[in-house]
């Protein structure tokens, strides 16, 4: 399906913001993702949705390879072809009234969607976002904007709590959890957020992104599922992690 570029722009020194047009009806809930193709490759890039409007959809994506690295030199006016509106996103009437919104560098993106629904039904979510450092910091301020607490933690120190999300975690107050990050930094919440209902958003090498390559399939509580198809977000009682 085409899409057009609207903007296109860094929001740190590794960190690119796109605005696309487009049809935004096959979106559903938040994490839900995209596979992007870019010309003179062959697999398309799955890139998750940070927000969509009617009509306009934000990627917010890291070049970190050959082809998020030409996706990055594209232009407004440029087109580019999505499969739109992949996988299983965050189901919110999982989370409580007041959740707690995790983040680990590029896994904040699907967060902000996330946030603006629990805003939208009169909830009262806070992020906590870790960060290796004070230059790798982006989306605060629209999460700021929408008024919720940010807590932030830097492994170095140089903004915010010095250590990583789970050192922040018994300062905070919540009754549920959702998460989108590294897979080490999601099983260390697991293993400390206690027993309040927790979702985390799985990041996993994919090929078709819509599940008949079987690719990017995990182990679960109820057997092999495939993160682009019965995922991306899992309960946390479904996942195989000790």
């Amino acid at each position: 399906m085409k899409y057009t570029v609207i903007e296109n722009r860094p929001l740190n020194a590794t960190v690119l913001s796109m605005w696309l047009s487009g049809d935004t009806s096959a979106f559903r809930r938040p994490g839900q993702f995209v596979q992007v193709y870019v010309p003179g490759f062959y697999l398309r890039r799955p890139i998750s949705v940070c927000e969509w409007t009617e009509g306009r959809l934000r990627l917010v994506y890291k070049p970190v390879g050959p082809g998020t690295e030409k996706l990055a030199a594209f232009k407004p006016g440029d087109d580019l072809d999505l499969l739109p509106g992949l996988g299983n996103g965050f189901d919110a009437s999982l989370l409580g009234c007041h959740p707690l919104l995790v983040g680990g560098g590029v896994g904040l993106p699907p967060l902000l969607g996330l946030c603006r629904q629990l805003l939208a039904e009169r909830r009262l979510p806070s992020v906590l976002a870790g960060f290796a450092g004070e230059d790798d910091v982006f989306l605060l301020d629209d999460f700021e904007a929408l008024g919720v607490p940010v807590t932030v933690t830097t492994q170095d120190g140089s903004r915010g709590l010095q250590g990583l999300v789970t050192n922040a975690l018994p300062r905070l107050d919540f009754d549920s959890l959702a998460a989108c990050g590294p897979i080490p930094m999601m099983k260390a919440l697991r293993n400390t957020a206690g027993q309040v209902p927790q979702l985390y958003s799985l990041e996993e090498r994919m090929g078709c992104g819509f599940g008949a390559c079987m690719g990017c399939t995990v182990q679960t509580a109820g057997g092999p599922a495939r993160v682009c198809k019965e995922g991306p977000v899992f309960r946390g009682e479904e996942l195989m992690w000790s």
